[in-house]
């Protein structure tokens, strides 16, 4: 039996693949700090918490912290590395934890394997598509370009559109493929771009195999809906279930690539699976893009509801114009294929919201966080 290891298996991603690998024999380990950030301030009894297979072997623990990494590594034969501090705005000041942990902590997890005996014969990380920043684009006189973070003062004129780097003309949005450039524009971005990097040159210099995945904008049942930095279904779902508008950002013209957690939880375990593949990066999104204020409407419709959606030209420093990945080298290579559609996704997605109890929004204190950071324009 092959004894697989996931850190942060208990939050969103991890514990939908931690029960689907049990469901397939595998013996699965978790190790996770149980943020109250994302379950809530009594972790132990979150929904999310309690949906873990209890064939689940589950390990309280953080990391950062070599105790624990010990302890979790100890017999395990994979392991995917899942934990990490989420959220492109909170970031942006946060900054030491999220280094901490998204970088600090791959490092010593490698650190270990790399200076003890261990069966450890293969790590998968989750990267994210934040390493991209803007992404690719094609631009009419100069080709295939990757625009570089916007300008603050052209956005706060109420011009959101990326530019071509070179001729600073308009530019027409392509999917994004994995040997795009690699240039972040949040924090986060950076931390996920490092622990990458990491992985894959740790893994080649001590023997042992290495698989990263780029998750587009991963929703579904199970999804926190505590977290108010993260997760735009979440947050839009909490506000309109309490009867509040929603404020817009930019134009409500800004897509993004949302991407069901059972395609997600399938290319991570044909990640684990397939052999043949270390050293290589892939997408895992839909394809597709959906616009936020199309998300909005979606959700007031799915809700019966009709708060009011209010475009108010606010943005956050950081955040980028556009999203669709380029999933051709995941369809190929592990053989993945969507089957969630954004409208069966989302109407799946709010039937399981309808069960679960009206949280209260901190949403706008999250956002005036940034505000008083100079981080929300």
């Amino acid at each position: 039996m092959t004894n697989i290891l996931i850190t942060g298996g208990a939050g969103f991603i991890g514990s939908n693949v931690a029960n689907k690998l049990v469901n397939k024999g595998y013996k699965v380990t978790v190790l996770d700090i149980l943020s109250p950030q994302i379950h809530g301030n009594n972790p132990e009894n979150s929904d999310l918490f309690k949906t873990l297979d209890p064939k689940v072997v589950f390990i309280k623990g953080d990391v950062t912290d070599i105790e624990d990494v010990k302890k979790a590594v100890e017999g395990q034969d994979v392991i995917l590395h899942l934990a990490a501090e989420t959220g492109t705005g909170q970031s942006m000041y946060e900054i030491e934890r999220y280094v901490k942990t998204n970088i600090g902590g791959t490092a010593l997890i490698l650190d270990y394997i790399a200076n003890n005996k261990t069966r450890v014969k293969k790590i998968v990380v989750a990267e994210s598509r934040a390493v991209y920043g803007e992404g690719k684009y094609n631009c009419p006189n100069c080709e295939v370009v990757y625009p570089l973070a916007r300008d603050v003062e052209t956005m706060e004129h109420g011009d959101f559109d990326c530019k071509c780097p070179k001729c600073h003309g308009s530019v027409t949005l392509i999917p994004t493929t994995e040997d795009s450039a690699i240039h972040p524009t949040s924090i986060y971005g950076l931390t996920k771009r490092v622990q990458g990097e990491l992985i894959h040159l740790a893994c080649k210099s001590i023997g042992i195999e290495s698989v990263s995945l780029r998750y587009q904008n991963v929703y579904g049942p199970g999804q926190s809906l505590k977290n108010p930095y993260t997760g735009i279904l979440s947050i839009f779902s909490t506000l309109i279930r309490n009867g509040q508008g929603i404020n817009i950002f930019e134009d409500g013209k800004e897509s993004r690539d949302f991407v069901y957690i059972d395609d997600v939880s399938d290319a991570t375990i044909r990640a684990i699976e397939t052999d043949g593949i270390s050293g290589m990066c892939f997408n895992v999104g839909s394809g597709n893009p959906t616009t936020v204020m199309e998300v909005a409407e979606t959700l007031n419709k799915e809700y019966g509801r009709n708060v009011p959606l209010t475009i108010s030209g606010n943005f956050r420093i950081g955040d980028i114009r556009h999203n669709i990945a380029d999933i051709s080298l995941a369809e190929d290579k592990l053989e993945f294929r969507p089957a969630w559609p954004f409208n069966k996704g989302i109407r799946q997605f709010c039937s399981w919201v309808k069960t679960q109890e009206v949280e209260k929004s901190k949403y706008s204190e999250s956002l005036q966080e940034m505000k008083e950071k100079g981080l929300m324009k």
